[in-house]
């Protein structure tokens, strides 16, 4: 009897395909294959054109349905039979010439980012992802119809048809929810958060315990250097020291003080905040000149390019803290723990800044904030303007800024019209301004206020510019002109493109000053601009970006 299901099972699912939605599925295959914002890898292709086959399958089964179900006129068999076969030739010749373009349109993306070129796209393999994939989630769809019609079966015995059908699908889709986001989602974000949490807690053997007892982690420091997490230790032993910077300069500076709270160091996040503050003073943190408050990514890591620049800048005489919130990556932290790392934000801002504004204020020092991605939004968040208005902080750096992000959101939706949506200009750059790889920061209309906000993005970063509307409409971004980093062949399209720009922000494999990845000398400058560090000559700020190139 089992044998005899199985069988059936299959047959239905053979005769049952709709040759309308294997067209327009055809068709969103061929449009999977133009060029994004960053290059990617086959297996990343093979995905994106797994899930826009299927996605151009759904809807063209689904106006079929919706067409016979108003009873519009059909066609006759014979002229279905025809239209049907002109329909297929012309599928045929798109994704014959879209195959075709594929290898170029990725070769000429990777030029504009000095990729080197590849050889070739692996069209059958592409075809084979395409097909597995597509064959797993119609599998799901039909199990999905079959629990349908058979809880709807058992209901129509107690309430009328038309009920059974809408509790029916209430309860199947309550059902396949529940074993999808309950136990299989659940069992892989269990697994992968023991398996981060297992390398967070692993010691490097090339990483010493500092012996400088103003090092966080040292044996006079308030933070163990096993609770500092792995991140952690890496951003104390890293960064460049008061001789580097001396010898680079040719002038006398100091020992950058580094401050990191790891995850473990204490169990709640005002907990690990206050540690912050208590070890920030120990080792004379608001002695120096700049204070810079930074939240790290998920894993907890700081960007090198963003936090030894700034060091250089400012001659070392510059204090860092932050503390760690999670040690999932970004995207993971950002579904599993999207609280904490505001949370932890916030925390760690109210101790410091509370403690800074106690300050007599010509013997504090300057105090900004920063954060790439996933940071930068919890950074946003971590301070309410109207709590800081009578006392302001010096400024804020984000780079990368996530498309959630509220202020960036803001400011992008509100920009002056005749800026891009990926290089805005808002209110004459009185307090935010943006800039990229060219640029942005020194041109404002105005002068730039003594609260200042910077945006560091790359119109080529999906992270930024995804855009949940692109399902159904073109984003500003994608109108003329364009960023210098986004490719000219990248077209529009319905559903597929949104699925592109998502694969996009997985990928993340590009050179710095491209995507998501940022470069030092970019750092240089969004710094200069934006806090100011004296005796830095043009062919000073040329050498240091030589330096970090190297």
């Amino acid at each position: 009897m089992a044998k005899h299901k199985i069988r059936d099972f299959i047959l239905d699912l053979a005769r049952g395909f709709s040759v309308v939605g294997l067209l327009v599925g055809t068709l969103f295959f061929a449009f999977s294959l133009t060029p994004s914002l960053v290059p990617r890898p086959f297996g990343i292709q093979g995905l994106i054109s797994g899930l826009s086959f299927t996605a151009g399958y759904a809807v063209g089964f689904f106006f079929r349905w919706l067409w016979i179900y108003v009873e519009l006129p059909v066609p006759r068999r014979r002229n279905e039979l025809i239209l049907k076969s002109l329909a297929a030739l012309a599928c045929a010749v798109v994704v014959v010439t879209f195959l075709w373009q594929a290898t170029e349109w990725q070769n000429t993306l990777r030029g504009i980012m000095g990729m080197e070129p590849i050889g070739g796209m692996p069209t059958v393999a592409i075809g084979l992802m395409t097909l597995l994939i597509f064959t797993a989630l119609l599998v799901v769809a039909r199990l999905f119809k079959y629990t349908f019609f058979f809880l709807s079966s058992r209901l129509q015995r107690f309430v009328p048809a038309h009920v059974s059908h809408v509790v029916g699908v209430l309860v199947a889709a309550m059902l396949f929810w529940s074993l999808i986001d309950g136990v299989i989602f659940s069992l892989a974000l269990r697994a992968a958060d023991n398996s981060y949490q297992q390398v967070d807690a692993l010691i490097q053997d090339d990483l010493a315990r500092p012996e400088d007892p103003l090092k966080t982690g040292s044996s006079a420091s308030l933070i163990p250097w096993a609770e500092l997490g792995r991140q952690g230790r890496n951003f104390i032993s890293s960064g460049p020291s008061a001789a580097e910077i001396a010898d680079f300069t040719g002038a006398p500076a100091l020992e950058p003080i580094r401050v990191y709270v790891g995850l473990n160091a204490a169990d709640t996040a005002h907990e690990r905040a206050r540690l912050a503050l208590e070890e920030l003073k120990r080792v004379g943190g608001f002695e120096r000149s700049v204070l810079l408050l930074v939240t790290p990514t998920g894993t907890g890591w700081v960007d090198p390019a963003a936090q030894d620049t700034v060091e250089y800048l400012h001659r070392g005489d510059i204090a860092t803290v932050t503390a760690q919130y999670s040690y999932l990556p970004s995207a993971l932290s950002l579904i599993v723990e999207g609280e904490y790392g505001a949370e932890m934000a916030r925390a760690l801002f109210e101790k410091v800044y509370g403690y800074w504004t106690g300050l007599p204020r010509d013997a504090r020092p300057a105090l900004y904030l920063h954060g790439l991605s996933l940071g930068a939004l919890n950074s946003d968040r971590s301070f309410d303007v109207y709590d800081i208005i009578q006392d302001p902080f010096h400024g804020a750096l984000w780079s990368g800024p996530p498309f959630r992000s509220e202020t960036w959101r803001k400011a992008t939706q509100e920009r002056d019209p005749d800026s891009p949506a990926w290089l805005p200009r808002f209110r004459d750059g009185a307090v935010v301004r943006f800039m990229n790889q060219t640029g942005g920061l020194n041109d404002g209309a105005g002068p730039w206020g003594t609260f200042r906000i910077a945006y560091l993005q790359y119109a080529s970063d999906p992270v930024t510019f995804f855009d949940t509307h692109a399902f159904f409409r073109e984003p500003e971004w994608m109108l003329p002109p364009r960023g210098p980093d986004v490719s000219p062949d990248l077209r529009w399209y319905p559903i597929v493109t949104m699925l592109q720009l998502a694969a996009d922000m997985a990928v993340g494999s590009t050179p710095p000053g491209y995507g998501h990845t940022f470069a030092a000398e970019h750092y240089i400058d969004a710094w200069h601009a934006l806090t100011e560090p004296e005796g830095w000559s043009a062919e000073d700020l040329e050498r240091l970006k030589a330096l970090f190139s190297r």
